[in-house]
This record gives C-alpha cells, sequence and structure tokens, in this order.
C-alpha cells in the first residue's frame, strides 16, 4: 500500500506523502516561491504556521489560501502566482 497521493501544482501532477501540507508538497515539486509581491518579489512560506501570509495560493479555485495550513489531498489543483 502506497503512502503517496496525486495532486496537480500549476498544471503538472505531482505525487506527494500522504499527510502533508501543500507548503511541503510544493517544496517536494521545487517551487521555492508561491506568489510575488505587488514589486514582483517573489514570496514564500515564511513562519510556517499561518501567521506572515506569505505562502498563499489558489487551492482547487479559492484564492488566497495558506500553503502551510492547507492539507494536501488527492486530486487538489493548487495554482501559484
Amino acid at each position: 500500500m502506497s503512502n503517496k497521493i496525486v495532486l496537480q501544482i500549476n498544471g503538472q501532477p505531482h505525487a506527494v506523502q500522504a499527510g502533508c501540507s501543500v507548503a511541503a508538497a510544493l517544496a517536494h515539486a521545487g517551487l521555492s516561491a508561491t506568489r510575488h509581491s505587488v514589486s514582483g518579489q517573489p514570496r514564500a512560506a515564511f513562519c510556517g504556521m499561518g501567521q506572515c501570509q506569505e505562502c498563499r495560493v489558489t487551492i482547487d479555485g479559492v484564492t488566497d489560501r495558506l500553503a502551510c495550513m492547507s492539507p494536501a489531498s488527492a486530486g487538489m489543483v493548487i495554482a501559484t502566482t
């Protein structure tokens, strides 16, 4: 029995460990930035506990979800900006 799930990140399928956060799934996929600031600077998870708001992504069409606080699930569609 596999402990992996498959989700989509920016249109590409990725297999990640079941039970991980979306932030961990993004890191596993090699993404260091989840979005860009208004001045164009890359932003990514900083605190890992939902306080800094830097890890905002779109999950299943819902914008501004916190990647560090969202559990990854099979079939999830994640988009970074």
